[in-house]
């Protein structure tokens, strides 16, 4: 790899060999993709995906402490994934005493990521992208960030450029500053494989769409046509909701780092069918095949049939707007089946900032009323445990469905069964 003369002099140990360990770590990670040099940082932040004290990953609480002594330490503040616990969200004597045990390190490891440099102790987001949280990059930005579906939105929303990184090389490439130059930071590597063709007749649900994409594409680039007759062309809280929770599906169902769209996406809008590979790959998709990719996912229940315990909805953390909506839509569902709570314990989940300022507003205590919990956990980290998961657990996320035993249903849906209260046919 050729290496500037300040790249060189890092790797060499001129600024000690801790730095120089995490220079050569990111020269041989570019190298292993084919990158022939590195690029700097130009974001103004960076993203941990790594937020929870795990017992076991003594290792890594290991790596950062070694960091820490010698001082390489972020060069740029950062955010982090949501925190994997929270005392309000429902749980019994052995989760309580499961959670204990696998997150005995959550205030040691926290310290430490205070003093490699996160932004704050409320920092703890997969949405940290939105205006509230302020790491918002600019387009054509360089970044080191690994969470999936922050990076899909800020490649694809925002137009920022960010390789689907891994746990720790996203820190070290804020540590030194730099990241190899390959894959989706390059324009070759931004350019569509795949040319989507929508052709349902109403808006299908982001999560299905999302995943529908994902499972067809798997990590190539998609460009997606048809979709901007439902949302339009302005990038208003909607229609990023919508690409928020479709580019998550098709991170997690496939491995998807970037999407355009027609009309719409900044990179879409400025460069149009340019962006399209002379050998693109054409995917239709209409109402049937929005059934079918529905239909295609199992329920690993031990009892299909089973009332469910729990609904988590917010993976990822739910837009302000989005708060408002389902707080409002949930009211009206309640009412219309004549009630005033919800029948399954539930908890809403959005980013600390984005939570403090939805509290000020009366639709908190409209939804406290509901008796749902509003939380910034992670539902997914407080699913992946042998108690939670025997859980029969309802979700919206097609990316909580994907990593955990939680059972998927449409917004209408866990409407539905919120007021209702259990699975009341094979359909829901």
């Amino acid at each position: 790899m050729e290496l500037t003369r300040d790249q060189q002099e890092i790797r060499d140990g001129r600024d000690g060999e801790t730095l120089a360990k995490v220079m050569r770590s990111l020269i041989m990670y570019g190298e292993t993709f084919g990158a022939t040099h590195m690029v700097k940082v130009t974001g103004a932040m960076g993203h941990l995906v790594t937020s929870f004290g795990l017992s076991v990953m003594k290792p890594v609480q290991g790596l950062m402490q070694e960091l820490i002594d010698n001082g390489a330490l972020s060069s740029q503040p950062f955010t982090v994934d949501p925190r994997p616990i929270d005392k309000n969200v429902p749980s019994n004597l052995i989760q309580d005493i499961v959670f204990k045990v696998m997150y005995s390190r959550q205030a040691y490891y926290e310290k430490q990521l205070s003093e490699l440099g996160l932004l704050s102790g409320d920092a703890f987001t997969c949405t940290c992208y939105m205006d509230e949280i302020g790491n918002t990059p600019s387009k054509g930005d360089i970044l080191s960030w690994a969470e999936s579906s922050a990076v899909v939105y800020a490649n694809s929303v925002l137009g920022a450029r960010c390789n689907r990184n891994s746990g720790i090389i996203e820190l070290f490439g804020s540590i030194v500053g730099y990241v190899p130059y390959f894959g989706l930071l390059t324009d070759e590597g931004r350019k569509a494989s795949w040319i989507i063709e929508l052709r349902t007749r109403t808006l299908p649900p982001a999560q299905l769409l999302g995943s529908a994409i994902g499972l067809r594409v798997t990590e190539e680039v998609p460009y997606i046509k048809g979709l901007q007759s439902f949302l339009g062309n302005e990038l208003n809280d909607d229609t990023k909701a919508y690409c928020k929770d479709m580019g998550a599906a098709a991170a997690s169902n496939g491995a998807v780092g970037l999407y355009h769209i027609e009309g719409l996406t900044p990179e879409a809008v400025e460069l149009g069918d340019s962006l399209l590979l002379p050998n693109a790959n054409t995917y239709v998709i209409d109402d049937d095949e929005i059934a079918r990719v529905r239909k295609s996912y199992p329920c690993i229940w031990k009892n299909p049939a089973a009332t469910p315990k729990l609904c988590f909805v917010g993976c990822p953390h739910l837009s302000s707007k989005q708060l408002h909506d389902w707080t409002n839509n949930l009211e009206a569902a309640l009412a219309k089946s004549g009630q005033k709570t919800v029948r399954i314990p539930t908890v809403f989940t959005a980013a600390p900032a984005v939570k403090d300022e939805f509290e000020k507003t009366p639709d908190f205590a409209k939804l406290t009323s509901m008796k749902v919990i509003l939380s910034d956990i992670c539902p997914l980290m407080y699913m992946n445990n042998p108690k939670c998961r025997t859980m029969p657990v309802i979700t919206n996320s097609n990316k909580l469905r994907t990593y955990t035993t939680a059972r998927y249903h449409n917004d209408d849906e866990i409407l539905a069964l919120l007021a209702d209260g259990g699975i009341r046919n094979e359909n829901i």
